[in-house]
């Protein structure tokens, strides 16, 4: 097979767009700024989907649906979202089409103009704490704890696959509470939830903490925040958990009666992670070669590629590689045999490097003769010959330490690429030449916040939730700083 991919060292963003389509991840659709997800891409969403929707209802959420078209008028209740989504809005205007009467295809028929606009979800919240107040009159209709799965549309006008497509694949979580406290605990466990997921699913080391007030989501009081570093230096935000405190229950008058009698709004959350986690999972541990993708993430976990050129050959191996695939599909292991006759061995070794799968065997004639098996591991590109007998368990404890030594890569290159700083012209040459995360003080104020990003492109991606507690002075002002809070350019 020919090299592929353009090396990460000579255009970093090229390589990245290579791998998503070479691997058949993903690729550009006809509509512009939209993206097909390719089977083995949806496979690895599945995957993704699957667990996150285990956490949630093991901690009591339930999976609801709600419409994709949202009336405009209740954009307009709450000003803060409303401004902040107002210019990624997609608008339905009429409700038909019909044939041009010059015989040129369809039209928009003009006499089918709706009454109130419609506007294609941005985001849920409007539409749910609508709905919210049909459902909430006491204290015992809460809490509500509502997940759906859907996808979301923000115009676009630069796009890049997974990262920032203008319709994305989500989950948002809309949670009513009767008191603060109990809000505030449920936006902390949901970015605790997303970050156990990032470091233990897709070994993808996390900061947890908060966004700055010109960071938060637009209507929240607060926003947490997981932040994770990719190969080039660069952060990526890859979920976030909102404290809207009562501000929607207020724009759609959502009140309840509490134990005292008293009447009172309702306290909001909301949460989501997006697709943007397969960008994520690919730029954070993939290299030159290809995919290297986590074992719990995996579609294909385990290939075995025989080598033969008789048919005979291909049934002795099979004889002796089908109960091993058996035994591996009992552990829970997901395995393919590839007898396929199409490809050469080269061809397919070359294949599932490329589409990182986490081990590969390969057997021929001498080594059903030797009692043995080529194993190669995708994380470390490294083969060893072992004995057929027991494989199967040699593979089962290989899952884990391949699961762990990825997370300890990415661990190992974000300490190496995170760095104090103490002086603004220190941290303006180390973000050109070290890149990474960069530790410093910063004064509190969104003045000195939007002159850093806009001299330097760098914005404070967190102030994390276990900060050192040490008070400094501000690298750009020389105020006062309570903490070090995090900056890095980023996606």
């Amino acid at each position: 097979m020919a090299k592929v991919l353009t090396s990460r060292s000579e255009n970093y963003s090229q390589w990245y767009n290579d791998l998503v389509i070479k691997a058949d991840l993903a690729e550009n659709s006809p509509v512009r700024g939209c993206m097909i997800i390719k089977p083995y891409g949806y496979a690895i969403w599945e995957k993704i989907q699957a667990q996150l929707d285990k956490m949630f209802k093991e901690t009591g959420h339930q999976n609801a649906y709600f419409p994709l078209l949202i009336p405009k008028s209740f954009l307009s209740k709450e000003a803060d979202h409303v401004e902040g989504f107002a210019k990624e809005c997609a608008v339905v205007t009429h409700y038909r089409l019909k044939n041009d009467p010059n015989g040129k295809g369809v039209i928009v028929d003009p006499d089918a103009k709706l009454e109130e606009e419609l506007i294609i979800r941005p985001t849920s919240e409007t539409i749910i704490w609508s709905t919210y107040k049909n459902w909430i009159q006491s204290y015992r209709d809460l809490p509500i704890l509502c997940n759906q799965w859907a996808n979301v549309m923000r115009w676009e006008m630069r796009t890049r696959l997974f990262l920032r497509t203008s319709e994305f694949l989500w989950q948002e979580g809309h949670t009513a509470h009767a008191t603060k406290e109990e809000a505030l605990i449920e936006t902390k466990q949901m970015v605790d939830i997303y970050g156990e997921f990032a470091e233990k699913w897709m070994s993808v080391p996390v900061l947890k903490g908060h966004k700055t007030e010109s960071e938060r989501f637009a209507g929240a009081l607060d926003t947490y925040c997981i932040e994770a570093l990719m190969q080039d230096g660069k952060a990526l935000q890859a979920g976030t958990s909102h404290f809207l405190g009562q501000n929607f229950a207020k724009a759609f008058d959502v009140k309840f009666t509490n134990k005292e009698g008293k009447e009172d709004y309702v306290w909001a959350t909301s949460w989501g992670v997006s697709t943007r986690l397969m960008g994520a999972l690919v730029m954070a541990h993939s290299d030159d070669n290809g995919l290297v993708l986590p074992p719990k993430l995996a579609p294909i976990q385990v290939v075995i590629v025989p080598i033969y050129r008789k048919a005979e050959e291909l049934e002795k191996i099979s004889e002796t590689i089908n109960p091993i695939v058996a035994k591996l599909k009992a552990k829970g292991i997901s395995v393919k045999f590839d007898d396929s006759d199409n490809r050469k061995p080269g061809w397919k070794f070359a294949e599932y490097e490329l589409k990182g799968v986490p081990v590969r065997l390969a057997i021929g004639a001498r080594d059903l003769e030797n009692g043995t098996i080529e194993l190669s591991r995708r994380d470390t590109l490294t083969k060893e010959t072992v004995s057929i007998e027991g494989v199967e368990d040699l593979i089962e404890n290989l899952m884990e330490e391949i699961q762990n030594s990825i997370f300890q890569k990415a661990l190992d290159f974000r300490t190496e690429k995170t760095t104090k700083v103490d002086t603004y012209e220190e941290f303006k040459e180390l973000l050109e030449s070290k890149t990474g995360f960069f530790l410093a003080h910063w004064d509190g104020t969104a003045e000195t916040e939007e002159k850093i990003q806009t001299e330097t492109k760098a914005t404070i991606r967190c102030i994390p939730f276990e900060g050192d507690g040490e008070e400094g002075i501000c690298m750009v002002t020389g105020k006062p700083s309570k903490q070090r809070v995090v900056f890095a350019k980023s996606y």
